[in-house]
């Protein structure tokens, strides 16, 4: 059974990878819903994405943190 070589490379990609594009598609789908006028979707999409990230990172922190030496 031969795989296309994007089935491949999806396969052998980190999960932790589709988040960047899940955390962009939901800033931007959430800032589209709150506000018209394009520039001001794209920088509250920007800062909300920002914000995601560094939600997830720290709380991937503190998982890591609690699960240290177990």
């Amino acid at each position: 059974m031969t795989l296309l070589p994007s089935v491949l490379l999806a396969v052998q990609t980190h999960a932790a990878w589709f988040l960047l594009p899940l955390a962009a598609a939901v800033s931007l789908v959430y800032s589209a819903t709150r506000f018209e006028y394009r520039p001001q979707i794209l920088r509250r999409a920007v800062r909300l994405f920002f914000t995601i990230l560094i939600a997830m990172a720290a709380i991937f922190a503190v998982l890591y943190l609690l699960s240290w030496k177990l």
